[in-house]
């Protein structure tokens, strides 16, 4: 099959509302019977969200944080019930050449029809083994034609650069993930999506939306080392009885109101996660199909 022609590709493509699903995989270093703990209750969220019209995205030492190795716990335990085509691991350069090599061609052996590749946070943790994510996406691309591969933007970034990153032949990807957005930066996203159309880029965007669990200012200040957070914003919004759920919709709907028609939810936990997504779902009024 054609990267261009799997489920995952035609799903993005389709204008519907889309609202995925973004997980992290157990730190490493737990314990063994912790580490299953965390694994048990992520495999019952994953079985339960992929009978949804929803795409689960399970990271690479997100934010910096070595994490377990999200590939083999999938293979090793998800079994042959779960529609593999609606799940996307992520793999960043934090790896040998090597590792990455293989990885790619394990998903693919596995099932898996797409990978997100990432470059990967440079301050921490291991060096890079290539200097940016669109060289590692070449040579995947090159080794097995047939993934689908995802990359990245930022509308935090400048429109102009960002657009000109996504049209440049290199960028090997066949859609993107964002970094996370907020209705309260709406004007940057817009400037982004501005960009987008009036250089014709039709490559389908995952814009990313975080769930505040709290207005915690120790919480907000380390989450800002990763990306940006409107932190007395949020707290404001806490302050006046906001749920983290309203806010999340909040963001959410008025993506949906300046066309942004995919999006995929952070920090929504390992537990309950399918009624998390449900409850969010609900309350945008989305067909009971999701």
């Amino acid at each position: 099959m054609r990267p261009d022609q799997t489920p995952i590709l035609s799903r993005l493509r389709d204008p519907s509302p889309l609202i995925t699903v973004e997980m992290r995989p157990p730190r490493s270093g737990m314990t063994y019977a912790k580490s299953m703990d965390v694994w048990i209750d992520m495999f019952h969220s994953i079985q339960r969200l992929t009978r949804r019209d929803t795409m689960v995205f399970l990271t690479d030492n997100a934010v910096g944080q070595a994490e377990e190795e999200n590939l083999a716990h999938l293979t090793s335990n998800l079994g042959d019930e779960v529609d593999r085509s609606r799940i996307v691991p992520f793999l960043t350069t934090k790896h040998t050449l090597d590792y990455c090599r293989m990885y790619a061609k394990r998903a693919a052996s596995f099932g898996f029809d797409a990978l997100t590749v990432l470059g990967g946070d440079r301050h921490v943790g291991p060096s890079r083994c290539l200097p940016h994510a669109f060289e590692l996406r070449k040579v995947i691309r090159q080794d097995i034609p047939g993934l689908t591969l995802g990359g990245w933007a930022n509308p935090h970034g400048d429109p102009a650069a960002q657009a000109d990153y996504l049209l440049d032949v290199d960028f090997t990807a066949d859609f993107f993930l964002t970094q996370i957005v907020s209705h309260h930066d709406l004007t940057m996203v817009e400037a982004f999506l501005k960009e987008l159309q009036r250089n014709r880029i039709d490559t389908p965007a995952i814009f990313g939306v975080f769930m505040y669990r709290s207005g915690n200012p120790g919480t907000l200040e380390t989450l800002r080392e990763f990306f940006p957070v409107p932190i007395a914003k949020v707290q404001e919004e806490f302050a006046g009885g906001t749920t983290p759920e309203e806010m999340c919709v909040r963001t959410i709907r008025s993506l949906f109101e300046l066309g942004v028609t995919r999006v995929y939810v952070s920090n929504l936990g390992y537990k309950r996660v399918d009624a998390r997504y449900r409850s969010l779902v609900n309350a945008l009024g989305l067909p009971a199909a999701h």
